[in-house]
């Protein structure tokens, strides 16, 4: 995948009143209306601010133009265009890929990403290599999407080809059926699966059914000026090298293996990386009253304990702090070990403290990593969610089995915070308490041998020593 700035492919027309009178009107009322879906390619809530790789583009376009961006809200391809055809946005910034048809009706700005569309199955399912055995599996895409025009078009030449259309039209609700083995397989755009990998390794790319294909904005038919502001803007872009850093930020990482960080890794760095941070981490753990091991384990999911790790959106140090909350936090550096351990371990206090009283531990202490990833509002709109289905708001076991739902409209359109990669926290907390169990059963075996060194009079032969903990019971409920 690789960010483009074509100008050729942009349909130009002579300028009539109608369009300058757009643009014109856009900059007289102060903001654009962008027509979008939530999506982690497109626009997501994270833990302290709205992000996502469309968002980034159309809030510094419309900065460009002076004016604020307000965002609208659709769910899939047909109705994004849809409210661009009833005068409801004025540009439709959602990961569209550009199609003849699509030209016919709309003036598109330039592209600026190319994708591939992919059939996608679960590991250890159905393996289809062809059309005619992907017409031999349950296949289901989204309706009214790209992926179903083109099976209709593929349909001619295979008849047997069947599929759901799933009204939903959601690739990562798709995802979701197919990881549970509900569907054999989906079809959806690479940068798409590419993401969506990240929560779901069980996602496996089969096959592509289309030549490779460009991404594009979509205005309306009049729209020529704001047309040559898009693409003037893009040119912009690329040049500078804006376009290609936003792009790696979200997508860079994207095409190294999936990092399955197994027990022997992890007891390697216990010996090669920890001890180097030991002391920070029992110094913000007694300043904050967390037990040192967590703060570790936290930050081994974080960063490795590498101090220098930076991620694809911008977050970086050993606790990965975004510039936001590291200047909130009053942290001038944020790959200091000192001042992002001790800035990681007052965050997760703060969110500790600002949990309803009622929750006890252990279930507090997950519960608060889990907002540390993805914001305390949307733990508070899961705890609602959790309520009205009577379950125990209280209970990290409610909460992360109604977490994922977060991406799921039918229950997000209700909350206050919105939409949200609520599988992300689930995984995040899981890895957390293992790392945590681990340390605390290394720290035992090594208080053990001590105490038989000592017994012998032999010197210790300079393995990690971790000193012994005073913490409560977090085992799993």
């Amino acid at each position: 995948m690789s960010a483009l700035v074509l100008f050729g492919c942009a349909r130009q027309e002579d300028p009539v009143v109608t369009s300058k009178t757009l643009l014109d009107h856009i900059q007289a009322r102060g903001f654009l209306r962008v027509v979008t879906r939530y999506a982690p390619t497109t626009l997501y809530e994270g833990p302290d601010r709205r992000m996502g790789f469309e968002y980034e583009l159309a809030v510094a376009f419309a900065r460009s133009l002076g004016v604020v961006p307000r965002f609208v809200f659709r769910d899939g391809q047909e109705d994004i265009l849809a409210a661009l055809r009833d005068g409801e946005g004025d540009i439709a910034a959602a990961g569209l890929i550009r199609t003849p048809d699509m030209e016919k009706e709309f003036l598109l700005g330039p592209d600026y990403q190319e994708v591939d569309q992919q059939v996608v199955c679960r590991r250890g399912g159905q393996r289809p290599t062809d059309l005619p055995k992907l017409a031999k599996v349950k296949l289901s895409v989204p309706r009214g999407s790209i992926h179903e025009a083109r099976l209709r078009e593929l349909q001619e030449g295979v008849p047997d080809l069947s599929w759901i259309s799933d009204p939903e039209r959601s690739s990562e609700r798709i995802f979701e059926q197919v990881v549970k083995g509900d569907v054999d397989c989906t079809i959806a755009d690479s940068n798409v699966v590419d993401i969506n990998r990240r929560y779901h390794p069980e996602l496996v790319v089969k096959f592509p059914v289309h030549e490779t294909q460009s991404l594009a904005w979509v205005l309306p038919s009049q729209a020529v000026e704001l047309q040559q502001a898009v693409s003037a803007w893009f040119r912009a872009m690329g040049r500078t090298g804006r376009l290609g850093e936003l792009e790696d930020r979200y997508f860079g990482s994207l095409s190294r293996q999936y990092d399955y960080v197994d027990n022997r890794a992890f007891i390697r760095r216990i010996d090669e990386r920890l001890p180097d941070f030991i002391a920070r981490f029992k110094d913000a753990g007694r300043r904050y009253g967390i037990p040192w091991p967590l703060l570790a384990a936290q930050a081994y999911q974080e960063s490795h304990w590498d101090p220098q790790a930076i991620s694809p959106t911008g977050v970086r140090g050993i606790m990965m702090l975004t510039q936001e909350t590291a200047a909130t936090l009053g942290v001038k550096n944020r790959r200091n070990p000192y001042e992002s351990i001790r800035a990681g371990a007052w965050y997760l206090a703060e969110m500790r403290r600002r949990l309803p009283p009622e929750i006890k531990d252990p279930d507090r202490t997950w519960i608060a990593l889990a907002a540390y990833n993805v914001g305390l509002g949307h733990l508070m709109d899961v705890r609602e969610i959790v309520k009205s289905m009577g379950k125990d708001p209280n209970s990290w076991k409610s909460v992360r089995e109604v977490l994922p739902l977060l991406a799921n409209k039918d229950y997000y359109s209700n909350t206050k915070h919105g939409y949200a990669q609520g599988m992300e926290p689930v995984h995040y907390v899981r890895k957390i308490r293992y790392y945590y169990d681990v340390l605390v059963q290394r720290e035992a075996m090594l208080n053990r041998r001590s105490t038989l060194l000592a017994q012998t009079h032999q010197p210790d032969d300079g393995a990690t020593r971790m000193a012994q903990l005073d913490v409560p019971d977090l085992k799993n409920p």
